[in-house]
């Protein structure tokens, strides 16, 4: 039964929400993050207006609580406005895996170009993999190949806040440590998979020898198209599939693809439809911190701002850890949050020819650098690969060239470990021209020219 507050509003406010929870007195509840200087506060403030108090997202100030959806949102903020048990009241708002409004904004018909369906297997740091994957374009227009040229490959762990990430594909294998499924509040390796049914399950993750003799191309949604082995995309036909399964797999192949030997840590916030909450996501920045991140890659968006989100993120910072999230794929001059948060490095998408992509978002306030995000090759659950084209994965590709800086040989130790994201900021403007009047910040990612900007830097001792 839907509960009353027992603090006293304004007599018009009282009478207008009474008559709000008369009429849904079966309504459902509405979550918020609750910012409160002690459990104590908050468990007063929760009896003070009839808020539940679910759990606790970050102690001590931080918990998840709830109210009946039938107490309007702005009624409930004139209420706690001067609240000593309340420092902060924001709902717990709803985040997507990017998809943008500009649908396939121009994902060609596969072959794209035969980098993209070249099945012929190569050796990536003790795994098979295709050489359409391993050499890329990509790979060379970045100058992250002379980082694996040159054996920075990374050390440390890249924390990915996303849909999870399958741990069996044979590529990832080697490199993925447990981490947590906050859908499920459940440690380990993280994956969406669970987010299927067993058939369709067992199929993606069936062993195939015919991978090599011919493919199939199967379009997944706006920005991703899945290239199986025939058999595996005939047993498909008609089963389920959700629209943002594997979206955390991709990526991952991404940061592994410039970072072949950093760890990464999956950190399950999205269910496999894209959807997530704030509360989940804020939750995993922490555990990321916490649990030994150098990087946090973090391919969403929110358009509007959390302070329970910047938080997270200043916390992050505060402990050096570097944070890298995509932009968005609205084609818009617009804030999106967490690229937006000046703490936060944005990346937006170029194509092979560093022309931004028509589907990118941009704006000097929003951006950071450029990097590749148009007909990218990265892995898929089971054994399997995908071409992908967003700034979800152009994120991916900067979060592997910065922990590749983090680790590099040719940066004195003692100065890495002070970096911090200013410092990484400061070596990404050693870019490549690109864009105009900073609208892809400072402009397409050089790995080379990074580098050697750190390399080259005095820290104060």
């Amino acid at each position: 039964m839907t509960r009353l507050p027992r603090f006293l509003a304004p007599a018009i406010l009282t009478l207008a929400l009474l008559t709000s929870i008369a009429s849904a007195q079966n309504s459902a509840y509405t979550a918020y993050i609750l910012r409160s200087p002690s459990l104590a506060q908050a468990e007063a403030a929760c009896q003070t207006y009839g808020l539940t108090l679910v759990s606790t997202l970050r102690s001590p100030d931080t918990y998840l609580v709830e109210v009946s959806s039938a107490v309007p949102p702005e009624v409930l903020q004139s209420w706690v406005q001067h609240d000593p048990n309340v420092n902060n009241l924001q709902p717990d708002r709803q985040a997507k895996v990017p998809h943008g409004s500009l649908m396939n904004p121009y994902i060609p018909t596969l072959p794209v170009t035969d980098y993209v369906t070249d099945g012929h297997l190569v050796q990536l740091y003790g795994t098979s993999a295709w050489v359409g994957y391993a050499q890329q374009p990509a790979m060379y227009s970045t100058n992250a190949a002379d980082a694996l040229n040159h054996n920075i490959t990374g050390t440390g762990i890249v924390a990915v806040i996303d849909t999870g990430i399958d741990a069996g594909n044979p590529v990832l294998a080697p490199v993925v440590v447990p981490g947590y499924d906050f859908t499920q509040n459940a440690p380990g390796y993280a994956s969406d998979v669970e987010d299927l049914d067993q058939r369709t399950s067992g199929i993606l993750h069936q062993r195939t020898s015919g991978i090599l003799h011919g493919y199939q191309a199967v379009q997944l949604n706006a920005y991703a198209t899945a290239i199986l082995d025939s058999d595996t995309a005939t047993a498909l036909v008609g089963l389920p599939i959700p629209n943002d399964f594997g979206h955390g797999t991709m990526v991952a192949g991404l940061i592994h693809l410039v970072a072949p030997t950093a760890k990464i840590m999956p950190l399950k916030a999205f269910n496999a439809d894209g959807t997530a909450n704030t509360s989940d996501i804020v939750r995993a920045i922490y555990y990321a911190v916490d649990n030994g991140a150098k990087v946090i890659n973090m391919s969403f968006g929110l358009p509007e701002f959390s302070v329970a989100l910047m938080r997270a993120v200043d916390y992050a910072t505060r402990n050096g850890v570097i944070c890298i999230a995509s932009v968005g794929n609205d084609g818009q001059n617009a804030l999106v949050y967490p690229a937006a948060f000046g703490n936060v490095i944005g990346v937006a998408s170029v194509g092979q020819q560093n022309q931004m992509s028509a589907f990118s978002n941009f704006g000097p306030d929003l951006v950071t650098i450029a990097a590749p995000g148009e007909g990218l090759v990265t892995t898929y659950p089971g054994n399997h690969y995908a071409a992908v084209w967003g700034t979800s994965f152009s994120s991916a590709i900067v979060s592997g060239a910065v922990i590749d800086m983090l680790s590099s040989q040719n940066v004195d130790p003692h100065i890495a470990v002070l970096l911090r994201v200013t410092d990484i900021r400061r070596a990404m403007s050693k870019a490549t021209s690109c864009g105009t009047a900073g609208s892809l910040g400072a402009g397409c990612l050089d790995f080379d020219q990074a580098e050697q900007f750190l390399h080259g830097t005095n820290f104060p001792h």
